[in-house]
């Protein structure tokens, strides 16, 4: 079961810039999408945003325009490229593999916290 590493999060003031990564072993191999969810303590866990494999990438409402995901499959990894960040983007971004049978059975990562401050 491929377990997702997530790295990038830290705290910037609103209208600065974060680029997420996530890295999970057999990706590439495995020809999975990849999707990003954000959680705020106490609340559901929302989606943000996925590149299916094969796929266009496609965002939720709240964060088309600013921010980007893209996929470096040499490394097994997708970014999430976060500009002209809110106070409410603040929250535990989170990674998970999507697509196939063994895709969707991969477990979530720990998250990496963001931050944002006005």
């Amino acid at each position: 079961q491929v377990q997702p590493v997530e790295s990038g999060g830290g705290s910037v003031q609103a209208g600065g810039s974060l680029r997420l990564s996530c890295t999970a072993p057999g990706f590439t191999s495995h020809n999975c999408g990849m999707a990003w969810y954000r959680q705020v303590a106490g609340n559901q866990r929302d989606w943000v945003s996925s590149l299916a494999r094969y796929g266009v990438p496609t965002y939720a409402n709240s964060v088309k325009g600013r921010f980007t995901i893209s996929e470096d499959r040499s490394k097994d990894t997708v970014y999430l490229q976060m500009n002209s960040l809110k106070p409410e983007d603040t929250a535990l971004y989170s990674c998970k593999t999507i697509g196939g049978t063994w895709c969707s059975t991969g477990a979530w990562g720990q998250g990496t916290q963001v931050t944002i401050s006005s």
